[in-house]
Formats: structure tokens, sequence, C-alpha cells
């Protein structure tokens, strides 16, 4: 993982390389999608910034401030750049 997003091993998230014995997790830490920003604005044509926003909007807190960790909704991430890439 620190190899493929040219990162130093330290700055890997722990859930970049731990997952649900499903192996469906709906959602990442903010770090992860962070890590994972320029990679995925290239692959979809993207201006970095614009999918830095989608990130943004798509990431909330701990829940009630207090339970659980802050989380992207990968789900509906995905949702949203399909519809900036198809331009709607």
């Amino acid at each position: 993982m620190a190899a493929f997003d040219v990162v130093a091993v330290a700055d890997v998230p722990a859930d970049a390389v731990t997952a649900s014995g499903s192996g469906l997790d709906p959602h990442i830490s903010p770090e992860y999608a962070d890590l994972q920003l320029d990679r995925v604005a290239a692959a979809r044509g993207l201006p970095a910034t614009e999918v830095s926003d989608l990130v943004a909007a798509h990431s909330s807190g701990r829940d009630l401030s207090v339970v659980g960790a802050p989380h992207v909704d990968v789900l509906r991430l995905n949702v949203a750049l399909d519809r900036s890439t198809a331009g709607g």
C-alpha cells in the first residue's frame, strides 16, 4: 500500500491494510480517502480539488460527537464521482 500510493509506511492509515470479514466495508477513514485522492482524481479525469470537495461532502464525524470514528461513506462518494465523471 505504501509503495502503491508513494507514501511512507508510517503514513498508511490502519484501515488501508485491514478489512472486515466480508471485505465490504461501507466506510473508510478520511486519512485513507486523502491518501487515494490524487490517484482517484487521475483515474476519473477530475481535478483533485473536485474530488476533495466530494470527499468532504460525503464525510461524517463521530456519531453523536463521541461514538465511532470520523468516516467517508464510500458508496455515496462513488455515486457522486460517477455523476461527476459522467458530466451530470
